[in-house]
């Protein structure tokens, strides 16, 4: 509202700034995808056909379940154990530190492929496991170390260990983002190192913990296709199987990327419910999703084409 000279109130239109350039780029992407998808979809070469007759195989399906359990077996294995880690390093304790951080650099400085392989052919190492008295012959049980590290195992081991070493600097980070003020009211209650630790520390650390461990954990799923260079039958192992024989790679790469394209986005539903519950009270707004934005765009235009028409 102005006042002119008269002393009138005057209406003032308000006009929100046109953006046009990001029109014309949002247009520019839109035909982009458009033509992207309609090339793939006409294109011969992709054998339509073959990705129906093997997306929901029996195979495939077989393969999903050990993709599946080797990424659950493997996060909990890294997660509990980089915890483990993640509390030695922050000890006073020399050694434990020293024993911590040597794991931490072993596993973190040699690629993931290498060390599945190691896990692999780990028989050409040792031929037996045992357990006896060390530097002696004194021998209690032995185990033929082909029978014990299948390739399933193998590959947990591998990716299980691996991920120990980054999720303890995850867990790590998340701990001294707490406040040392939180643990020394614990023990000034009473409370154990450990107690205060599990009780009031760690919970509090989720909230930094939680989004890099949700990446770790869809990172895991896409990594287990790492294994099918030792034969472990997970999704990726049997897809090559199959190409194998039918000579089909790209159909058949086809179907392995549409169900890891699916697994990663129901693994993205819980990872970002973990995030609203432990960031709550902590952020200023909550992070919406793509719909969310578009669905709130097109609400405050609306409303503001209401309000200027109500205005006339």
């Amino acid at each position: 509202m102005k006042r002119d000279l008269h002393g009138s109130d005057e209406s003032l239109e308000v006009v929100p700034l046109r953006h046009y350039g990001r029109w014309i780029a949002a247009a520019a992407a839109i035909a982009a995808l458009v033509g992207l998808v309609g090339s793939l979809a006409k294109n011969d070469n992709l054998r339509w056909t073959v990705v129906g007759d093997y997306l929901f195989a029996g195979l495939i399906f077989d393969g999903l379940a050990t993709t599946l359990w080797l990424t659950v077996a493997a996060m909990a294995l890294g997660l509990g154990l980089g915890t483990v880690i993640a509390v030695m390093r922050l000890s006073s304790s020399p050694i434990l530190y020293g024993m911590s951080s040597l794991f931490v650099w072993a596993f973190r400085g040699t690629p993931l492929l290498v060390q599945i392989i190691f896990w692999g052919y780990a028989a050409a190492l040792y031929s037996q496991i045992k357990i006896g008295v060390p530097f002696t012959d004194i021998t209690f049980v032995s185990w033929d170390t082909n029978s014990v590290l299948t390739p399933t195992v193998a590959a947990l081991l591998a990716l299980g260990l691996n991920e120990a070493a980054y999720a303890s600097e995850i867990v790590r980070a998340g701990i001294q983002s707490v406040d040392p003020g939180q643990a020394e009211a614990g023990h000034s209650l009473g409370m154990r190192p450990a107690l205060t630790m599990r009780r009031i520390v760690l919970p509090q650390a989720m909230r930094v913990i939680i989004p890099p461990m949700g990446n770790e954990t869809i990172n895991m799923l896409k990594m287990t296709a790492l294994v099918s260079i030792i034969g472990a039958h997970d999704l990726m192992s049997n897809i090559q199987e199959v190409y194998a024989q039918n000579y089909q790679v790209i159909p058949m790469l086809v179907v392995a990327s549409l169900w890891y394209l699916a697994l990663v986005s129901l693994l993205s539903i819980p990872q970002a419910w973990l995030e609203r519950r432990y960031g709550r009270g902590t952020t200023r707004s909550q992070s919406s999703s793509v719909i969310q934005r578009m669905l709130g765009s097109a609400s405050t235009t609306l409303a503001r084409r209401t309000k200027k028409e109500a205005g006339r």
